[in-house]
């Protein structure tokens, strides 16, 4: 006997598969970012470095303008069957699963966190021939230029982690980012979470995560990205050891794979106080 899935829950299967694909791009391109950060230290052009990093933004913004509607379409379909006498335990589960996805993400940057340290010097030195990023992108796009890719390849190794533990630990910046990481992470998915949890202000609900992000903004703007900022200066004017540089980007991006982990414990929690607050 053959088990037919109803047409309404394949097309919420496929919602939510996008929705996870799109997750994992936005955390992926977003943990990359580091990487191009130490390649601009590594070429000594942390301005270029931050033009390139743009392009990785983009495109984790761009996801995140496909995400918001998809999943705030899951919510909406979790509503209805609600009122109709249903019930949709589920999307809790694939909030979850949503946020799984950010660690996904985060993981496959960091392992390709030390090749994409490695091209993205190259990268910015492109930049600077080329003097735009639509040539930057046409120069990449010649065939000529991939020959010798394979050079860069590297995967994450043993001695990169015991290198991590061995060195300084920030331990300051790696409790505050997975804090920020953490907030970002489960911002928008609670938000949405606590609009199912309270039809009636559903609305409000669902434009509240601003609540939320605006700790984590806080906390970037004023703790993480200056801290970083004056590091990466005294690096470049030969105060600092770029091999101090390599240890603060590293455990940065697991710092960030940690916030990813921490944001399912505080999916719940947040839309309850979000619940607590609008109501």
């Amino acid at each position: 006997m053959v088990c037919r899935i109803p047409e309404k829950g394949v097309k919420y299967l496929l919602a939510w598969g996008f929705v996870f694909l799109l997750t994992i791009i936005i955390h992926t391109t977003d943990s990359l970012s580091y990487a191009l950060r130490l390649g601009g230290l590594r070429a000594r052009r942390i301005g270029l470095a931050l033009t390139v990093a743009g392009m990785l933004l983009l495109v984790s913004r761009t996801s995140n303008m496909a995400q918001g509607p998809l999943l705030g379409g899951m919510v909406d379909r979790a509503k209805a069957a609600a009122q109709v006498g249903g019930t949709d335990i589920r999307l809790e589960l694939y909030m979850h699963g949503v946020l799984l996805a950010a660690t996904v993400g985060t993981m496959l940057a960091i392992l390709l966190y030390p090749t994409v340290v490695r091209m993205s010097a190259r990268w910015i030195v492109h930049l600077e021939h080329t003097g735009s990023i639509p040539a930057l992108v046409r120069h990449l796009m010649l065939r000529s230029r991939w020959k010798h890719a394979g050079y860069y390849i590297k995967r994450p190794t043993w001695s990169m982690l015991t290198s991590l533990i061995s060195g300084a630990i920030p331990k300051r910046l790696i409790i505050l980012n997975i804090a920020v990481t953490a907030i970002y992470t489960t911002g928008v998915v609670s938000a949405l979470y606590a609009s199912f949890l309270w039809p009636a202000q559903g609305t409000a609900m669902s434009m509240s995560s601003g609540l939320i992000n605006g700790v984590a903004t806080v906390l970037l703007t004023l703790l993480i990205d200056p801290r970083l900022a004056v590091l990466s200066e005294k690096t470049l004017r030969g105060e600092l050891p770029l091999t101090r540089m390599n240890s603060m980007y590293g455990w940065m991006i697991i710092s960030r794979l940690a916030g990813t982990l921490l944001a399912q414990l505080l999916l719940v929690p947040l839309a309850i106080w979000l619940g607590w607050v609008m109501s």
